[in-house]
């Protein structure tokens, strides 16, 4: 692969490449948070075995946490990749700032669109989808996940 192709593969793959590192970065801390709960725990003071018990909390939530969301965005791009595949993803013809950020008023302007589709069939996770993505460009994050959910479930069970 020569330069130019390896940064084109970089732009390509950043937001893995992204969630990796994040990933790994956790993984490291969960490994280091149950190895401090292990020497609390084997300290024989009570409190600090009730330290090292609450220690051991930490790790098996964020372990929980990683593998949903990991699991929650492989969901995503499994339904992306699918629509893109039935030409039913929206085309990104949004105006963007100099800095690439969507223009919000534009975004808003179209989220009605997506937002009509989703109360015409609400039981197509196809439109879910496309509200997720309107949702996402209007900036609002938690209606976007949330959107997005309802994609995967209906998905699921279609």
């Amino acid at each position: 692969m020569n330069g130019q192709g390896t940064l084109d593969w970089l732009r390509t793959h950043r937001t893995k490449i992204g969630v990796a590192a994040v990933s790994l970065l956790l993984v490291f801390y969960l490994v280091v948070t149950f190895d401090r709960a292990r020497i609390l725990l084997l300290d024989p003071e009570p409190i600090a075995k009730a330290i090292g018990a609450a220690y051991l909390v930490l790790p098996v939530v964020g372990a929980w946490a990683l593998v949903r969301e990991l699991a929650f965005g492989a969901s995503l791009e499994k339904l992306g990749r699918e629509l893109d595949a039935e030409g039913g993803l929206p085309e990104d013809s949004l105006p963007r700032t100099p800095g690439g950020r969507i223009v919000r008023a534009a975004a808003d302007a179209d989220f009605g669109r997506y937002s009509a589709e989703a109360e015409a069939a609400p039981e197509d996770w196809r439109v879910w989808y496309r509200l997720g993505l309107a949702y996402d460009a209007a900036g609002d994050r938690r209606q976007a996940r949330a959107a997005m959910r309802r994609a995967v479930a209906l998905h699921r069970s279609a």
